[in-house]
């Protein structure tokens, strides 16, 4: 009996520690948005080796230099989730001192990937507040999303278009994921883009995108399409241009529509919607060309546990920000099925992401 007893506490107080991690899991990303902001990646960037914690105080500027306990603190925590290590700082004594990871490396706001656009922006109060309104919003038939709920009324893109600095490093956020993908697709990619002579890439915000694909292919004339804002006074190049428009309005004519993270802000009903300005675009002049999707799968076989729970992190930001989803195959050839599409192919090349490519 005692045993069974020991056994339930035991099963108890891992409970208990599941639930507190669970609870407490924003330490976590609230601790690297202070370290991002007070520019510690860059300060041991800079460094160039392992740096001391006195050095490390030193170099951030405006930290009390009495809080040096507390940014030692702040680290602990940061080595401890991997995104520094503590490495001696020479042979001749027992110092040690902190060097950067391959994801903090990330981190470093001249790295050509850097994220660090990402942790500013996504951990803005204006992100995190409309999580605190799930649960209101979940017994409420009347607003859209807990960010309208949060918000007064206002949809993620009536705000975003109302505050250009916050739209600035939402760009700047979409870009930064950009040159990576890019080096994937030119690298590991080619055939999908192979025997094209135009390309549309919708929503494709500067253009970040289409001129690694312009220069990468320059068989292919590209345009990217978004709206006013974003493309105005913006200049092409020889096989590059930019048009305004509205994608549930008009997409140009071309071998290939190209949505990069595009699909997943929708609902189904939105989607199917864009999907079909996508066929009448590759289906002109007796055409046949192809819609190219770089979105998740989120029942992706391949993916471990860790990869499956961030991609249903997205799922759960999409619908409390945008009113958007992460999809399953089923649920993506639902989406084609309704607006016309006959086949479709998944290719599991870009991480967390994959290339779809869709077929009239």
């Amino acid at each position: 009996m005692d045993r069974v007893n020991e056994e339930q506490s035991s099963e108890k107080l891992e409970a208990q520690a599941h639930i507190w991690n669970h609870v407490l899991s924003y330490t976590n990303s609230m601790s690297l948005k202070c370290a991002t902001e007070l520019g510690i990646p860059d300060a041991i960037h800079q460094h160039g080796g392992p740096m001391s914690l006195t050095e490390l105080v030193d170099a951030l500027p405006g930290v009390d230099k009495t809080k040096a306990d507390c940014v030692y603190r702040l680290m602990r925590i940061l080595v401890h989730s991997g995104f520094f290590v503590l490495e001696k700082i020479d042979s001749s004594n027992y110092e040690e001192g902190y060097s950067l990871t391959s994801t903090s490396r990330l981190l470093v706001g001249d790295h050509p990937f850097s994220m660090k656009p990402l942790v500013i922006c996504g951990l803005n109060p204006i992100l995190t507040e409309p999580w605190r309104q799930l649960g209101r919003w979940l017994q409420n038939t009347e607003d859209h999303t807990p960010f309208h709920i949060a918000n007064n009324g206002m949809s993620f893109w009536e705000y975003k278009e109302r505050n250009p600095r916050f739209s600035h490093l939402l760009d700047q956020v979409m870009a930064s994921d950009t040159p990576l993908v890019a080096g994937v697709i030119t690298r590991d990619c080619r055939q999908v883009f192979e025997g094209l002579d135009s390309l549309v890439d919708v929503g494709g915000g500067t253009g970040t995108l289409a001129k690694v694909i312009a220069e990468g292919f320059p068989q292919i004339h590209c345009t990217v399409l978004d709206l006013a804002p974003v493309v105005a006074g913006l200049e092409g190049t020889r096989n590059l241009k930019y048009v305004e428009g509205d994608m549930f309005e008009f997409i140009p004519p071309s071998d290939a529509v190209l949505c990069k993270w595009i699909l997943h802000d929708w609902s189904d009903e939105k989607c199917v919607q864009i999907l079909k300005k996508c066929k009448e675009a590759v289906t002109r002049d007796e055409k046949k060309g192809k819609v190219i999707i770089i979105d998740m799968v989120i029942d992706d076989q391949k993916c471990d546990h860790k990869s499956v729970e961030t991609k249903l992190f997205f799922d759960m930001l999409m619908m409390t920000i945008v009113g958007g989803r992460e999809r399953n195959e089923k649920e993506w050839a639902k989406l084609f099925s309704d607006a016309g599409f006959s086949d479709y192919r998944i290719s599991s090349l870009l991480g967390l992401r994959s290339i779809i490519e869709v077929y009239p």
